[in-house]
C-alpha cells in the first residue's frame, strides 16, 4: 500500500457467536506442562508480593478491598465520589452527604487496612455519618449536626475524603503538576502515558477546549520528555469523542471532514517530540468509525518515519483479534510501525445494555469474564507475533496474565506492560526486581478532582467486581490456587462461552415473547444494508379514499355483523394471527421505514424504533391475550359448585390514532382491541392514511378477517361521526386533550349502554435537575427528550427546571449540544431532526417562537432549511406559569429554581393538571423518592431520558389532563377492552356432590 493508495475499511462481524470463538480459542491457547508450571511459579511469586505489600499510603486496591461494591458502603462511596465535588451549594451538598452516608454503616465500619488513604477516608466518612441516624429527616439531622459539630465541619470532612482519594488516583490536577510528580526518584526512569480527563464533547466549544488541552499537554510533555528514543518516551492518550460533538456512525462524513484534520494536527505535534500518541478505545458502536479516522490519520504522509502512533484495543470485544490484524495490515502496507495497547475493557455493562435495548442478535462483547481473559491471551500472542511492525503494550494488573505473557514473549523483548496510576505497585515492583530488563508504562490521569469523578467510578466498576483479580488478589482467605485457575479451565467447553444468566437480546422477554429485532447503526454492514433496502423500497401504495359519514356508518354496521364470529374465535388463534403479523412486519421493516419517512417525515432512527414498537405491541398483546382470554379464572367457593370468571369482547371498538406514531400507535390500538375479541373500525390521522392502509393489509395477510377490521380514513368529522354512532362499544383514542374531551362529551350524551373511553393525551412534561446531576448526562437526556422526532412526541420534554446554582453551565451544555443537531432530509441517516408534520403545525410553532422571542430569554434559536422544518429553540422563562399549553415541536422552555424552592417546582407541575411524563436528574435518593411520592405522573424517568417507553417494560399512559389509563403496553390494558362474565354452576344439582363423596379417607 502506497501512502496515496485508498486505505481499506475495517470489516468484521459485529456480534459473532461466543461458542464459535470459544471453540477456536480453546484449541489455540494451550501450553505445554512445563510452560504451565513456569506460569504458576511466576504468578504465585507476584501474588505473594501483592499480599506481602504494606503501602502505608494506600492505593485503589486498598479502597476496593475496604469498600467493596457488593456492600452498601461501597455503593454509597461510589456515588459520593461521582458527584459530590461538582455540587457548588451547601444545601444540596448537605442533603447529598446525608443521603449517601445514611445508606451504609460508616459509623461502625472497622477498617481492615493500615493504609493512610483508607483510614483517613473511613475516618472522615464515619465522622460525618455518626450524626446521621436512620429515619431522621434531612432538616432535623442537619439542625442537630449544626449544634454538635457544625455543618461546615461535616461537609468539609466528606469533601476532603473525596479529594484525598482523588489526589491518589490522579497524578496531577494540571499537566505541569503531573510532570513534576512523574520525575524519577530512582535510577529506573519511569515511562508514562498521560490521560487528560474529561467527558466526551457535547458541543463545538467542548471539542475546541479539549483540543487545546491536548495540544498544550503535548507541548509540556514533549519539553520534559528527555532525550531517549521511542519506545522509552512519554506519551499521551487522546479520546476521539472528546474532539467532536457528534462522534457517531451516522455522522461519518462530518466526522471525517472535521475531526480527522484535528487528529492529524495533534499527531504531527506529538511526532515533533517523538512521543507515544495513543488513540483511546471507545464503545463498540464507535469502533468502525474510530478505525476509519485512525487509519486515515496514520496514513497521512506527514507522519512517515515516526513509530509513536498507536491505539488501544479492548479484549472484551469479540472483534479484538480482527482489529489487531487490521492494524498490522495498515502498518505493513504503509511500511510503518505502530504501538498497540491491549486492555481488557471498561464499558462492559454499557455494552450489554445497549445490545439488549437495540434487540441485536448477539453481544459485541463477551458475557463471561473468563472469555475476555482467554481472548486477551490470544490477542497477546498475536501481538507478540507481529513485533516486526507492532510494539505491544499490555495493560494488566492480573498476575496470571503477566506470567502468561512472559511465557509467550520468548525473551525477545520489544514490548512493555502498562498499569494504572495508583494500582499494581506491588506487582510491578516485584516484576522489576525479577526482570530488570522489562519495561512498564504508567497510565496516568491528569485533571481536576472534579474531572476525576467519572474516571474514578469507571475504575471502581471495572476493578471492584467480585470476579476481578484486583478485588481479591490481596485477600489471604482466597487460595492462590483459585487465582491461578486458567480461563480455559473456567470455560471448559464452547457450550459454556456465554453467561447462563445473560440472555441474548432476542430472548430478553422469553418465554412470553421474542424481542423485536433492531439494528446497530455502528455496524456498517447492517446500516448500509438497511439504507439500501429502504432506498430500493419505493412504496407504491394506492391513495386512500376518505370516508363519508355514510360509509363510516356502514363500516360500524359491518363490524357489528362480524363481531360474533370473531369474538368466538379461540384466543390462541387470535394470538397466533398477531404473532404472524409481527413476523411479517419484521420481514418488511425496510418497506415500512420507507413509508414512515415518506408520509410521516420520520428519521431513520425514529423509523426503526417505531417499527420495533409496532412489532412489540403485536407480540406483547398476543402473549397477554393468551393469559387473559383463555379458559378463564377459577374462583374460590364452597363445595358443590364451580365459579369461573372470564373476559369477553365488548363489540365494535373505534380506534382513533395520531399522526406522530402512525404505525406503532395505530397497530397498538387495533391489535389490543382485536386480541380482546372486539371488531375494530380504525380511523387513522388524516395526515398518515397510507401507513395505516398498509398496516391493515398486513394484518389481513396475517389472518385477520376483513369482517373484523375496517379502515375508515378521513378528517376529524369522520372521527366524530364514528364516536357518535349508536352501535359502538367503546373508543380508544390518542391525541389532544381537547379532542379527548369532545369524545367524552359525545359518549356521555348518548342514550344506550355506557361505553368506555381509553384516552392517551399530551402534557406539559417537565424535568427537574438538581446540582448533583452530571451536566453532560443531563445534556444528552434533555436534547433527546426535547428534540428527537422534532419534539413531536406526547412524552417529549417541554419544561426544564434547573437548580440555579448550576443552571448557567447546564443550559450552556444543553444549548451547545442542541446546536450540533442536523435538521433536514430524513432519507439521510445523518439527520437528527426531520420536518414537523405539515405547514399548519409549522406556522403554529413559528407563532409561539415569535412570542417567546419577545417575552423570554433566548438561549438557542437556530435556522432551519426550507420546507416544514423548525430548528430547535430554547427559551428561559421567569416562571413556569408562563407556559400554559403544550407546544408540540422542538421547543424547550427552561425555568431556574432555588434549592430551597423545590416545593414550588412541584406545585407548578401539579397545577398544570397534566400527568404524562416526568424526568428527574439527581443523585439524592431522598429527593427522587419525595418527588415520585408527591406527583401523580404516569411515567417517571430518573437519571435518563424521558421518551421511548418500551412495550411491556415501561407501560405508557398518564393521569389528569394526560389521559384515562390503563397504560398501553401494560398488563392492565387488554382488560379495559373487555367485559367480565362470571359463570356459577351448581355441580351438585343432579342429586348430590359426587366429587366430595368420592374424596373421603
Amino acid at each position: 500500500m502506497t501512502p496515496d493508495a485508498k486505505i481499506p475499511q475495517f470489516t468484521a462481524p459485529y456480534a459473532p457467536d461466543d461458542g464459535a470463538i470459544a471453540s477456536r480459542l480453546l484449541a489455540t491457547t494451550r501450553f505445554a506442562p512445563e510452560q504451565e508450571a513456569r506460569i504458576d511459579r511466576t504468578a504465585t511469586r507476584l501474588i505473594g508480593a501483592i499480599r506481602d505489600h504494606d503501602d502505608r499510603l494506600g492505593g485503589i486496591e486498598d479502597m476496593l478491598r475496604e469498600f467493596a461494591l457488593s456492600t452498601k458502603e461501597g455503593l454509597a462511596l461510589m456515588v459520593l465520589a461521582e458527584a459530590l465535588l461538582r455540587v457548588p451549594d451547601t444545601q444540596t451538598a448537605d442533603a447529598f452527604i446525608e443521603d449517601k452516608l445514611g445508606q451504609g454503616d460508616f459509623v461502625h465500619h472497622e477498617t481492615k487496612s493500615s493504609a493512610f488513604l483508607v483510614n483517613a477516608s473511613a475516618w472522615a466518612l464515619g465522622m460525618s455519618a455518626r450524626v446521621i441516624q436512620p429515619g431522621e429527616t434531612p432538616h432535623g439531622t442537619i439542625g442537630r449536626l449544626a449544634k454538635r459539630l457544625g455543618v461546615p465541619a461535616v461537609r468539609a470532612a466528606t469533601r476532603q475524603a473525596m479529594r484525598l482519594m482523588g489526589s491518589h488516583f490522579v497524578l496531577g490536577e494540571t499537566i505541569e503538576a503531573a510532570l513534576e510528580r512523574a520525575r524519577p526518584h530512582s535510577a529506573r526512569i519511569p515511562r508514562y502515558s498521560f490521560d487528560m480527563l474529561g467527558e466526551a464533547a457535547r458541543s463545538a466549544a467542548d471539542a475546541e477546549r479539549y483540543f487545546q488541552s491536548y495540544a498544550s499537554a503535548i507541548d509540556a510533555i514533549g519539553r520534559a520528555g528527555g532525550e531517549k528514543p521511542l519506545p522509552d518516551r512519554p506519551g499521551i492518550s487522546v479520546k476521539l469523542s472528546a474532539l467532536h460533538p457528534r462522534f457517531e456512525a451516522v455522522s461519518h462524513g462530518r466526522v471525517m471532514a472535521e475531526l480527522l484534520p484535528r487528529l492529524i494536527e495533534l499527531a504531527r505535534q506529538a511526532k515533533a517530540y517523538d512521543l507515544n500518541f495513543t488513540v483511546d478505545a471507545e464503545e463498540a458502536d464507535r469502533l468502525e468509525l474510530s478505525l476509519d479516522v485512525i487509519a486515515a490519520a496514520f496514513g497521512d504522509a506527514s507522519l512517515a518515519g515516526w513509530d509513536g502512533f498507536g491505539l488501544a484495543i479492548q479484549a472484551y470485544q469479540k472483534r479484538a483479534e480482527a482489529v489487531i490484524d487490521y492494524a498490522d495490515d495498515l502498518a505493513r502496507g504503509l511500511n510503518r510501525r505502530m504501538m498497540l495497547r491491549l486492555v481488557k475493557g471498561a464499558y462492559w455493562d454499557t455494552e450489554i445494555k445497549r445490545a439488549q435495548e437495540r434487540g441485536l442478535d448477539g453481544y459485541p462483547v463477551f458475557t463471561r469474564k473468563a472469555m475476555t481473559d482467554l481472548n486477551y491471551i490470544a490477542c497477546a500472542r498475536k501481538l507478540l507475533n507481529s513485533r516486526a511492525r507492532i510494539f505491544p503494550q499490555f495493560a494488566t494488573h492480573n498476575a496470571l496474565t503477566v506470567a502468561t505473557i512472559l511465557e509467550l514473549e520468548g525473551s525477545e523483548g520489544g514490548f512493555e506492560f502498562q498499569r494504572l496510576h495508583g494500582m499494581g505497585d506491588a506487582l510491578y515492583t516485584q516484576l522489576g526486581a525479577d526482570h530488570p530488563e522489562l519495561a512498564w508504562r504508567t497510565y496516568a490521569p491528569v485533571g481536576s478532582h472534579r474531572d476525576l469523578l467519572a474516571y474514578l467510578v469507571r475504575r471502581l466498576l471495572e476493578n471492584g467486581a467480585n470476579s476481578s483479580f484486583v478485588a481479591v488478589a490481596a485477600d489471604d482467605s482466597v487460595p492462590v490456587e483459585t487465582l491461578l485457575r486458567r480461563p480455559a479451565e473456567l470455560i471448559g467447553s464452547a457450550d459454556n462461552a456465554r453467561h447462563p444468566n445473560i440472555r441474548l437480546p432476542r430472548d430478553l422477554y422469553q418465554p412470553d415473547r421474542a424481542n423485536s429485532r433492531g439494528i446497530e447503526f455502528g455496524d456498517r454492514a447492517a446500516l448500509d444494508a438497511l439504507v439500501a433496502a429502504v432506498a430500493a423500497s419505493k412504496p407504491h401504495v394506492s391513495d386512500t379514499i376518505d370516508a363519508t359519514p355514510e360509509t363510516a356508518s356502514k363500516a360500524v354496521i359491518a363490524a357489528g355483523a362480524g363481531f360474533k364470529s370473531w369474538s368466538r374465535m379461540a384466543a390462541q388463534t387470535r394470538a397466533q394471527m398477531l404473532e404472524r403479523a409481527a413476523d411479517l412486519l419484521e420481514q418488511r421493516t425496510a418497506h415500512f421505514i420507507a413509508l414512515l419517512q415518506r408520509e410521516g417525515g420520520r428519521t431513520l432512527d425514529d423509523s426503526v424504533s417505531e417499527v420495533r414498537e409496532a412489532i412489540d405491541f403485536c407480540r406483547y398483546y398476543a402473549a397477554e391475550g393468551r393469559k387473559l382470554f383463555g379458559d378463564g379464572q377459577v374462583m374460590p367457593g364452597p363445595t358443590g359448585e364451580s365459579n369461573l370468571l372470564r373476559l369477553r369482547g365488548r363489540g365494535v371498538m373505534v380506534a382513533i390514532s395520531p399522526w406522530n406514531f402512525p404505525l406503532a400507535i395505530f397497530l397498538g390500538q387495533v391489535t389490543a382491541a382485536l386480541m380482546a375479541g372486539n371488531t375494530v373500525v380504525a380511523k387513522p390521522a388524516e395526515q398518515t392514511p397510507l401507513i395505516a392502509a398498509e398496516a391493515v393489509r398486513l394484518l389481513q395477510e396475517a389472518g385477520i378477517p376483513a369482517s373484523a377490521l375496517h379502515l375508515v380514513p378521513g378528517d376529524g368529522n369522520i372521527g366524530a361521526a364514528l364516536v357518535a354512532h349508536r352501535d359502538i362499544a367503546g373508543v380508544v383514542f390518542t391525541g389532544s386533550t381537547e379532542v379527548a374531551r369532545s369524545i367524552n362529551r359525545t359518549l356521555a350524551a348518548k342514550d344506550g349502554p355506557i361505553v368506555p373511553l381509553i384516552a392517551e393525551t399530551g402534557g406539559i412534561n417537565a424535568m427537574i435537575v438538581d446540582a448533583t446531576a452530571l451536566p453532560e448526562q443531563v445534556a444528552d437526556d434533555v436534547v433527546t427528550s426535547a428534540f428527537r422526532s422534532a419534539g413531536q412526541r406526547c412524552s417529549a420534554l417541554r419544561l426544564l427546571f434547573v437548580q440555579d446554582d448550576v443552571a448557567g453551565r447546564m443550559i450552556e451544555v444543553i444549548a451547545g449540544a442542541a446546536r450540533e443537531l442536523k435538521v433536514g432530509d430524513v432519507s439521510d441517516p445523518a439527520t437528527h431532526i426531520g420536518p414537523v408534520i405539515d405547514l399548519e403545525a409549522k406556522q403554529r410553532l413559528e407563532a409561539h417562537i415569535a412570542r417567546m422571542k419577545k417575552a423570554a430569554r433566548v438561549h438557542l434559536g437556530g435556522a432551519a432549511p426550507d420546507g416544514n422544518y423548525v430548528a430547535p429553540h430554547i427559551f428561559e422563562l421567569s416562571r413556569a406559569e408562563d407556559l400554559s399549553e403544550e407546544i408540540f415541536g422542538p421547543i424547550l422552555h427552561v425555568v431556574r429554581y432555588r434549592a430551597d424552592h423545590l416545593e414550588r417546582v412541584l406545585q407548578s407541575v401539579e397545577r398544570s393538571g397534566y400527568g404524562l411524563t416526568l424526568g428527574i436528574h439527581s443523585r439524592i435518593d431522598d429527593t427522587v423518592e419525595a418527588v415520585i411520592e408527591r406527583l401523580q405522573i404516569g411515567n417517571i424517568y430518573v437519571n435518563r431520558n424521558m421518551i421511548g417507553a418500551v412495550v411491556g417494560v415501561q407501560p405508557f399512559g398518564g393521569h389528569g389532563l394526560s389521559g384515562t389509563g390503563p397504560k398501553a403496553g401494560g398488563p392492565q390494558y387488554l382488560a379495559r377492552f373487555a367485559t367480565e362474565q362470571t359463570i356459577t354452576v351448581n355441580t351438585a344439582a343432579a342429586g348430590g356432590n359426587a366429587a366430595l363423596m368420592a374424596d373421603t379417607d
